[in-house]
């Protein structure tokens, strides 16, 4: 089938939009600072709240950004099948019978009676099979549903261009790694203990892989208060760090370890061949302790709440990430970045 172009904008509120920071390129229109408030004949303004305030105001505007993505995947959903249908010749309803609802099929009664002794209930079978086959019917239609819209938009030329909410993240000292000139900067806030910072961590692996001189990445420890070990986990790796093996041992504690004990974090120094003594010395004496906290005070400011949390760009969102979340802002901000190239001098 032919790839169709469906090209979704929608116009963000200005108090969502703040500048982007691009490795000391700064891809912002010019204009004179917006003034809120004056105090005495001083003026106070959209910049110095956005820089001051961004703990507050960050995490209400991925609320907003959220809300505003689901009603926007639910729009997109419906101008899919409209456009299908159209296409068929069908309504949508029509459309639906044929491709979706037409497939599901309805379980056996001997699979009906295993999923009833799952059922908590003192009443006989016969009495609640049609109950359960109704239930099994409906999440049967929904999951071919999904599968059937998945199936338009990967055949669809999509491109969803409601950008999350920005902010200016400071890359500081820290460690990372990519071409340090790559148009997209991609940094990550996580926690060594944070089950969701680990799953994701294969995929950023394979993000790197991807876009191989395109994406810049950078880590920022963020120990939370409920997860005893992800402090001293942070100093080990950033003692791993002045030995130049962070991203070896931060590759271990994410992909291999799940103990993450004084003793095991020792242990794994020794399985990377590190100066022992040093690291032992590094650990125990909380060298690199300032330098955790530094990152943990800087997520503070921002409003950070959860791991990870990603700042694409600028760009931010946060909580169970997924590849194709990943990849859809970073060609995002290539497609952005190429258009701005692309702009004549002084054209709007």
């Amino acid at each position: 089938m032919r790839a169709m172009r469906l090209a979704v904008a929608v116009p963000l509120l200005l108090s969502l939009e703040m500048p982007i920071s691009l490795k000391g390129q700064e891809l912002q229109q010019q204009s004179p600072p917006e003034v809120l408030a004056i105090i005495d004949g001083k003026q106070l303004s959209r910049a110095e709240l956005e820089s001051k305030q961004a703990a507050k105001l960050l995490p209400a505007r991925d609320q907003y950004y959220k809300a505003q993505r689901e009603a926007l995947d639910q729009l997109i959903d419906e101008s899919l099948l409209e456009m299908q249908a159209q296409r068929e010749s069908l309504t949508v309803h029509q459309l639906l019978e044929k491709h979706v609802i037409s497939k599901v099929k309805d379980p056996t009664d001997d699979q009906l009676e295993v999923y009833y002794e799952g059922v908590q209930t003192d009443q006989p079978f016969p009495a609640v099979r049609d109950k359960i086959l109704d239930t099994i019917r409906q999440r049967r239609t929904a999951n071919a549903r999904k599968a059937y819209l998945s199936s338009l938009r990967n055949q669809a030329n999509l491109e969803v261009l409601l950008a999350s909410p920005s902010v200016d993240v400071a890359l500081g000292d820290g460690p990372t790694r990519g071409t340090p000139n790559a148009p997209v900067l991609l940094i990550e806030f996580a926690d060594y203990e944070c089950p969701y910072c680990q799953k994701i961590s294969a995929d950023l692996k394979k993000l790197e892989g991807e876009y191989s001189g395109k994406v810049l990445f950078a880590f920022k420890d963020y120990p939370l208060p409920m997860h005893k070990h992800a402090q001293k986990a942070s100093e080990a790796a950033r003692c791993a760090g002045l030995q130049d093996k962070f991203w070896d041992y931060h590759d271990l504690l994410f992909d291999k370890v799940s103990v993450l004990e004084i003793n095991q974090l020792k242990d794994y120094a020794r399985t990377l061949k590190l100066d022992i003594a040093k690291f032992d010395q590094c650990l125990d004496s909380g060298e690199t302790a300032a330098a955790v906290k530094k990152d943990q005070e800087q997520g503070q400011k921002l409003g950070l709440t959860g791991t990870p949390s990603f700042f694409v760009n600028g760009h931010f969102f946060s909580g169970a990430a997924t590849y194709t979340m990943l990849r859809e802002i970073v060609n995002q901000q290539l497609a952005f970045l190429a258009a701005s190239q692309k702009k004549p001098a002084g054209g709007r």
